[in-house]
């Protein structure tokens, strides 16, 4: 069953699962489970999707429970008017915070696109980083005698596909787990040694506005267990993000479930 960390009349989100699509795609033919016809089943109603975290992807997803609050949310997605917090573990010593202003080419599928045309111009993107907490521990991965990461919150401020996974590329600190953008030596020697066998990438947070009542949405997705290891293992406890037990917190505190 899916972890769901709000539910009203109008609306419902969960805690998406490492490994799970969204919804049915001719692109994974022999997937057999998904999000929407679980979140379907469990609840005995009709889901619409208004956005998407891609498969690796952990963390908030939201659906709604009429096509018109479907518009409504997609409304504020596509002009940016909720804000959505990630936390990643990159690899690397991130020490500072910033913006990264750095244009994407749009990534495209080979099978999906292969009629369309494609952009001829770089997309803008846009990414606030913050790290949270640093660790080397004394396990030779590479050339290197030890292996260092980074905690680190990202907001991003545009939607480009695969965005946050290919800034931390650009930084030189790529997120743990990706097999298209990160170092494969290094996610070897990290699935290996430290439990993280999938990309360290968690939708962790996302704040909207309710598209029926006005009420401002804080909706958080708790860390799972490869998360919960990881953090054993570099002895990350004391840095954990916020991320309540609790998984809503509204203003004002209230929630009706259906």
């Amino acid at each position: 069953m899916l972890e769901i960390i709000y539910q009203d009349q109008w609306l419902v989100a969960v805690n998406k699962p490492a490994g799970m699509l969204v919804h049915r795609s001719w692109l994974d033919r022999h997937e057999t489970t998904f999000v929407m016809q679980t979140l379907r089943d469990q609840i005995g109603q009709h889901v619409f999707t208004v956005h998407r975290l891609d498969r690796p992807t952990s963390g908030v997803l939201i659906f709604a429970l009429s096509s018109e609050v479907a518009r409504l949310l997609s409304q504020q997605f596509e002009q940016h008017q909720l804000e959505k917090t990630y936390h990643a573990i990159v690899r690397g010593w991130l020490t500072e915070a910033g913006v990264l202003d750095y244009p994407l080419m749009e990534e495209r599928d080979k099978i999906a696109d292969k009629h369309s045309a494609a952009p001829t111009e770089p997309q803008s993107a846009l990414t606030r980083y913050q790290p949270l907490a640093q660790v080397e521990m004394p396990v030779p991965i590479g050339r290197y005698s030890t292996c260092r990461y980074t905690l680190v919150e990202l907001t991003p401020q545009t939607g480009r596909k695969h965005q946050l996974r290919r800034h931390m590329s650009h930084l030189r600190h790529p997120i743990i787990g990706d097999t298209n953008h990160g170092d494969l030596r290094q996610n070897r020697g990290a699935a290996e040694h430290f439990g993280c066998q999938r990309l360290m990438l968690h939708a962790s947070r996302l704040m909207l506005t309710h598209p029926v009542t006005g009420e401002p949405l804080r909706l958080h997705a708790s860390l799972d267990t490869v998360w919960q290891t990881a953090f054993e293992h570099f002895d990350w406890q004391a840095q954990l993000p916020d991320l309540p037990r609790s998984a809503l917190l509204t203003d004002p505190p209230a929630t009706e479930e259906q």
